[in-house]
């Protein structure tokens, strides 16, 4: 009998069925238009583009535009690919420009669907941004769609690592520009550390189509992307702690699986303050709860965390003499992704690799912060509906799901369970040798390369010949994938999010031509084409007949979208198709997430070994705890982003006031504005209000009168004089530092004066901000214990964060009037002593004045790669020739030290007196 809820539907249809039925009124109005825009030539088509583009730039609105473009980037399609979209791909793109999340099957045409949206937006002129998540699919969907937009007389672009300044500057001015979700926040926050604005790279954050959404917005939204620079090396430290904790007994520490946490015991304590003072590395009578030992606290922890919670081939793998991470989602290497906080130098430590210095945070942000800055965001993915709560509470984003193009014919099998890992593997192998028998190609779903390494030893045991994808294999992906089909193929892969390739039953036709012409450069392409496609269709019907593609996973994954990707890569566009589940009460989550009821059942069963039960309860019961584990891991991420929400605020104010300062022409205003506030302070504390004369001290604002604001003024006769109160100090005090700056503008002249100002208002900025990051690191790590007072975490973390802002201000507006009250032109003699320094220098070290340094590598910590140049890059740079007359910062400032010229604007004059700019001298990377 139905429910009400069930009737309601059969009768309505769901809030999705009417979504879809409301947005075929205007997939009729494109297919309506297709006669029309079939007419066109080619230049007809590039001509309609500009045509809506300068409608689209009139004001007329993109909705209204909608039916015309999609069926003009249709046909431009139908030309360039020979693709023509169906209606369910028109409905996913419509979605996605809607602000939506299109959830499409596996093998839909996710990549083709994009193109439509992404021309229809990028006709403002404000660029779109298509989001990937690697590198190889970034690439490789800028190629093949750029055959599209080329056609359509748009231009492309794609941003990859390690990407030649101007080309990536290209490569955003571009209408279309695809990226990673990683280079596109660390371009954010490099951009948001350039001293002039020239030298960025993004241009806004106008519409992003982020592909595989729930994988870069709800997976990866777990770590922010951090730019780091190098701290003091402790590897010495780290490989003394990682020697003792072999030693460490069961009863020393606790684990916890569920939370992924591992922490000392009471006995745990005491047996390390014993040992750590034996081995030197705690002083003699210092305990382990003393403040000075921190440090040592703290690289303990890690080191048991490296040992317990990070397994080797699972979490990371060791290559090169490099410990590289591993993306547990799509089972592919984060190279140059690094753990923070001391975490990753632990593992390095354990593994007896080379251990690279820690890092100190740069700049920072989440993912989610990042993303919400577009002022349109969409996405598509195959597996969305469970987290659909998430993606509305976080980023506003609806899911709609999109109908197939056929109906699937894919039969799903309920999750058969057994007693023990053996029992479960040999069953496994069975399976695959009863499938691979009768020619059906099995795709074998693995969660860690460990246990993909292992099954291929039992398959080769048994003389069955397979391929193994996995972070070992990755440069293979793609071949491994396009062969994954073929008649009699066993696969094993560790995680299929985000693969990029389809599994095409009877093999891939374009790889099987790209082999074909390698190994016969000679062959004629239409003739190899032509016999590769009649093979291909008799392998095919041979792979049909045998039941399409068989799925095997070997264990449920903590999430069911990863469980659901895997089981979405058979059955594509109406294939038949087979997925089943082996489980065992060994694996991961059935030991974890309370297996043992389940193990009372099998026991009163009295099941015999190697016997599995299967029942539709059981596949209930392990969703329910999937879903505890989603909705611990959806409450990590909304603590997490409460948390950057209060940097974030603070973060955006900062980049804000940069990107102002950096397109002001002249910030004198600024900067006078600074110097009067610091006046005001100063007054403030030394004479405060509604306080007499005699409670003044005079003295004391003398003299921070000369060491802050540059001037020698007679305050204590001021104090001294009738009628003088705080007021009119005040007002002299700004009298006398306006008059001292406006003599600096006729020594250095207005546009040098201008720069001056500008360079060492962003250089201050930049260094205030990375001292305010650390200190909000550590208010947050510390914030978490004032809820044993009673008292709110979050509340104090903004309440003293929001303080930590206004005492960094305070500090900022006070070091540039220092600054500039001190700057002056070099004398002569200084000139020449200089000189006579920097030619010892240069016989010293053989160092040549047109030298140029390298461009340094990027420094990496918790999730990613420094920003090029900065610091390192000026550090390297060698002497030059004689240098001109250039403003100094008293102290410290060298015309031909590097290290002390601080941060130079890209387009100022060199310091070094060449004539050139400093971006063509000391500053190339």
């Amino acid at each position: 009998m139905l429910g009400l809820g069930a009737i309601a539907k059969k009768v309505f249809g769901t809030p999705n069925d009417r979504k879809v039925k409301a947005t075929l009124k205007i997939v009729e109005r494109i297919n309506a238009l297709e006669p029309e825009f079939e007419a066109l030539t080619d230049e007809g088509i590039k001509e309609r583009t500009e045509a809506l583009a300068t409608r689209a730039r009139g004001g007329e609105k993109l909705d209204d535009l909608l039916p015309e473009a999609f069926a003009n980037c249709r046909e431009a399609a139908r030309r360039a690919l020979g693709l023509r979209a169906f209606d369910v791909q028109l409905l996913g793109g419509i979605f996605l420009h809607q602000g939506n999340i299109s959830e499409m099957k596996t093998g839909e045409g996710k990549t083709l669907v994009a193109t439509f949206p992404a021309y229809l937006n990028a006709l403002s002129g404000k660029g779109v941004h298509v989001v990937t998540v690697n590198d190889y699919l970034a690439r490789r969907d800028a190629d093949w769609m750029a055959k599209v937009y080329n056609a359509l007389g748009l231009t492309v672009g794609v941003v990859v690592p390690q990407q030649p300044e101007e080309e990536k500057r290209a490569a955003y001015r571009a209408d279309i520009t695809y990226a990673t979700n990683n280079e596109l926040g660390f371009d954010y926050l490099r951009d948001n550390m350039r001293a002039s604005k020239e030298e960025m790279a993004q241009r806004g954050h106008n519409y992003a189509i982020v592909d595989e959404v729930d994988s870069i917005l709800i997976d990866e939204a777990r770590t922010p992307l951090i730019i780091s620079g190098p701290s003091e090396d402790r590897s010495d430290l780290y490989t003394r702690v990682d020697q003792l904790i072999p030693e460490i007994q069961d009863e020393h520490f606790t684990l916890d699986e569920k939370q992924r946490s591992v922490t000392f015991t009471d006995e745990g304590n005491e047996w390390l303050e014993t040992r750590l003072s034996v081995a030197g590395i705690l002083p003699e009578g210092q305990s382990l709860y003393d403040p000075e030992s921190t440090t040592i606290v703290h690289h303990v922890n890690q080191g048991l965390r490296a040992h317990k919670l990070f397994q080797k081939d699972q979490n990371y793998i060791v290559r090169n003499d490099e410990v590289v991470l591993i993306d547990e989602f799509t089972g592919r290497m984060m190279a140059g992704r690094r753990l923070s906080d001391g975490l990753h130098q632990a593992i390095e430590a354990k593994e007896g690799v080379s251990i690279q210095p820690e890092n100190v945070t740069l700049a920072s942000v989440t993912f989610q912060n990042y993303f919400r800055l577009y002022a349109k965001l969409s996405g598509m993915t195959g597996t969305a509906a469970t987290e659909a709560e998430e993606f509305m509470s976080i980023y506003g984003l609806g899911v709609v799901e999109v109908p197939t193009n056929r109906p699937i014919a894919r039969a799903d099998e309920h999750d058969a369970v057994y007693r023990t890992a053996a029992e479960k593997y040999a069953a496994i192998v069975d399976e695959i040798r009863g499938a691979h028998e009768r020619g059906q190609p099995v795709l074998v779903g693995t969660t860690s390369i460990e246990k993909s390494e292992m099954l291929s030893d039992l398959l080769t045991k048994e003389g069955l010949t397979h391929n193994v994808l996995n972070a070992r294999q990755h440069e293979q992906e793609a071949q491994i994938v396009a062969d994954a089909g073929k008649f009699g193929a066993i696969t094993i892969a560790t995680n299929m999010a985000g693969r990029g390739t389809d599994i095409q039953l009877g093999g891939n036709v374009e790889m099987k031509v790209l082999e074909a012409l390698a190994a016969d450069p000679e062959a004629d392409p239409d003739t190899a084409r032509s016999r590769i496609e009649a093979e291909h269709a008799d392998e095919k019907q041979r792979v049909l007949e045998a039941g399409g593609l068989f799925v095997l996973a070997t264990e449920r994954h903590e999430s069911r979208r990863i469980d659901n990707q895997l089981r979405g890569r058979s059955g594509r566009q109406g294939d038949p198709g087979r997925s089943a589940f082996f489980l065992s009460l060994d694996d991961d989550l059935m030991r974890i997430f309370g297996s043992e009821r389940l193990e009372k059942v099998l026991s009163s069963l009295g099941m015999k070994e190697g016997e599995a039960i299967v029942h539709p309860w059981v596949n209930k019961s392990l969703e329910r705890a999937q879903a505890k584990v989603e909705g611990r891991n959806f409450d990590i991420r909304k603590q997490l982003l409460k948390f950057d929400d209060v940097m974030n605020d603070q973060r955006k104010a900062v980049f804000e006031q940069r990107l102002e300062i950096m397109e002001a022409e002249d910030i004198g205003e600024i900067a006078q504005d600074m110097r009067h506030q610091v006046v005001d302070d100063l007054v403030d504390e030394y004479m405060p209000p509604k306080t007499y004369s005699d409670q003044w001290d005079g003295q004391g604002l003398y003299v921070a009168a000369i060491e802050t604001l540059g001037v020698d003024v007679p305050i204590m006769e001021w104090t001294e004089e009738d009628g003088v109160d705080q007021e009119v100090i005040r007002e002299r005090l700004y009298a006398a530092t306006d008059k001292l700056m406006e003599e600096k503008v006729e020594v250095f002249g207005t546009d040098q004066m201008r720069q001056i100002e500008k360079q060492f208002l962003l250089q201050t900025i930049d260094a205030k901000w990375r001292e305010h990051l650390l200190t909000l690191e550590h208010l947050r790590s510390v914030v978490g214990f004032r809820g044993y007072a009673q008292r709110d975490p979050l509340n104090e973390y903004k309440t003293e964060g929001f303080q930590l802002f206004e005492n960094m201000l305070d500090s900022l507006r006070v070091e540039v009037t220092r600054k500039l009250a001190k700057v002056r032109p070099l004398s002569d003699e200084e000139r020449k002593a200089m000189m006579d320094r920097l030619i010892a220098q240069q016989r010293g070290a053989g160092a040549t004045p047109e030298g140029t340094p390298s461009r340094p590598e990027p420094a990496t910590a918790g999730a990613a790669p420094q920003a090029p140049g900065g610091e390192a890059a000026r550090q390297a740079a060698p002497a030059a020739a004689i240098p001109a007359a250039v403003a100094a910062a008293a102290p410290g400032f060298v015309e031909g030290d590097p290290t002390t010229w601080g941060n130079p604007g890209r387009n100022d004059p060199c310091p070094c007196g060449s004539g050139k700019k400093f971006k063509h001298c000391h500053g190339a990377y």
